[in-house]
C-alpha cells in the first residue's frame, strides 16, 4: 500500500533557524525563544503554512558563546535557512552576523541590545525586536540622576559587551547631569566572591550602583551586598530580568521593556506557551515570538524567501506582535518598542510608571 504522505524534501519546507543557549549558563535566556519560534510555526502550519509550504524550524545551540556563535550559523546556513530569528546574546549575535552578511541572509535578534550591531552600518541584513542598550543605559543613568536623586555612583560591569555598554551609557547621563563617578569597575563573571569590589563601594562611599550584566552575577552581588548591610539603590539592564535574580533582589531596579501584558496578541502568546508547555515563559519570549512573526509575515508579503523583499517588508509594514504594532527602520532597530523602569516588589518585577 502506497505511504499517504509524500517524504518531505528540503524545498518542501521553509526554513528558519533558531540559534541561540539551548544549554549551559544562560539557557533561561535562550529557550524561551526558542519556544516562541516553534508555537509560531505550529501556528502558521495549521492555516496552511506559508506561500504553500510549512515552515521547519532549525536549531542550533551556541551557550551564547561567540566561538560558538560561528559554528551555530555555518550549520543552520548549511541545512538550509532562508531567514535566522537568533542570536540571544549581543556577543554570539556580532560573531555570527558576518556569515549571515556574506550568504545574504536577514537575522532578527529578540534579545541582542549593543547599540553597534545596527548603528554602524556593518550589518545590513540586520534586525532586532528590543531596545538598544543606549535606550536603557540613559533611561537607567536619568533614572538614577532624576528619580532616586543619587550624587555619588559606583558603576559595576563584568567586562562583556552588553555589560560594559550599559554602563558606558549610564554615564553619559550621570555626567551630564554632574553626578560624580567614584568608582568604576570589571568584575569577574562566575566569581564566589566579590568581596573586595564590595570593600571599594563602602569606601568610596557611593549611594547607588549601576551595573551592567547578567543575573548570575548581580544575584551575587546584591546577596552579598545585604550581608555587608550596604543598603544603597542597585540598577540593572534586563539582563538580570530572572526568576532567581528576583528570588534575593527585594527592591532592585532594572531596566526592561515596557509592559504589554494587556494586549490581545500578548494574551494570546502567553496561553499558547502554557498549552504546548506547561511552564514559565521565560525571558524575551515577547520578542522572539514577535520576531518569529515579524519574519514569517515578511516572507509572506514579499511572496518569496528572496532577503531583499523580505527586508523591504520588514521595513514597510506595520505587523501585529505581542510587543505590539511594529515595523523596523532603516538601521533594523524596531519602531513601537518602548522601555521602563521595573521594581523588585514582592518578589515581582514591577514597572514604575
Amino acid at each position: 500500500i502506497m505511504a499517504m504522505t509524500a517524504p518531505v524534501h528540503a524545498a518542501d519546507t521553509i526554513k528558519i533557524g533558531v540559534p541561540g543557549a539551548h544549554s549551559g549558563d544562560l539557557v533561561s535566556y535562550g529557550m524561551p525563544s526558542l519556544n516562541a519560534a516553534r508555537i509560531v510555526a505550529d501556528e502558521y502550519n495549521a492555516k496552511g503554512g506559508i506561500l504553500g509550504k510549512q515552515i521547519e524550524i532549525v536549531a542550533e545551540d551556541d551557550q551564547c558563546k561567540p566561538e560558538l556563535g560561528t559554528n551555530a550559523a555555518t550549520k543552520v546556513l548549511s541545512e538550509g535557512a532562508v531567514a535566522v530569528m537568533g542570536s540571544i546574546c549581543s556577543g554570539a549575535t556580532k560573531a555570527a552576523l558576518p556569515i549571515y552578511n556574506d550568504a545574504k541572509i536577514v537575522s532578527i535578534s529578540p534579545s541582542a541590545t549593543t547599540p553597534e550591531l545596527t548603528q554602524k552600518g556593518d550589518h545590513p541584513y540586520f534586525f532586532r525586536t528590543i531596545a538598544s542598550d543606549d535606550v536603557s543605559g540613559h533611561l537607567a543613568g536619568s533614572f538614577a540622576k532624576d528619580k532616586l536623586g543619587l550624587k555619588k555612583v559606583a558603576l559595576l560591569h563584568d567586562k562583556g559587551d552588553y555589560g560594559r555598554g550599559f554602563v558606558n551609557y549610564a554615564r553619559e547621563m550621570l555626567e551630564k547631569g554632574g553626578v560624580q563617578i567614584v568608582l568604576e569597575e570589571g568584575i569577574t563573571p562566575g566569581a564566589v566572591d566579590y568581596g573586595a569590589v564590595i570593600q571599594k563601594i563602602r569606601k568610596a562611599g557611593a549611594d547607588g550602583i549601576i551595573f551592567g550584566g547578567y543575573h548570575p552575577e548581580a544575584s551575587k552581588l546584591v546577596q552579598q551586598l545585604a550581608k555587608k548591610k550596604i543598603d544603597i539603590p542597585f540598577i540593572g539592564p534586563d539582563g538580570v530580568k530572572d526568576e532567581q535574580f528576583i528570588k534575593v533582589a527585594e527592591g532592585v531596579y532594572a531596566t526592561g521593556p515596557t509592559d504589554v501584558s494587556k494586549l490581545p496578541m500578548n494574551i494570546q502568546a502567553h496561553e499558547n506557551h502554557k498549552k504546548k508547555y506547561g511552564t514559565e515563559l521565560g525571558a524575551f519570549y515577547d520578542n522572539a515570538y514577535s520576531a518569529t512573526v515579524a519574519l514569517l509575515e515578511a516572507i509572506k508579503a514579499a511572496g518569496s524567501t528572496d532577503s531583499q523583499k523580505i527586508m523591504e517588508a520588514l521595513r514597510t509594514n506595520m505587523v501585529d506582535t505581542p510587543l505590539g504594532k511594529i515595523k523596523f527602520d532603516a538601521k533594523g532597530d524596531a519602531e513601537g518598542i518602548g522601555f521602563s523602569i521595573y521594581e523588585v516588589k514582592d518578589g515581582k518585577f514591577v514597572e514604575l510608571k
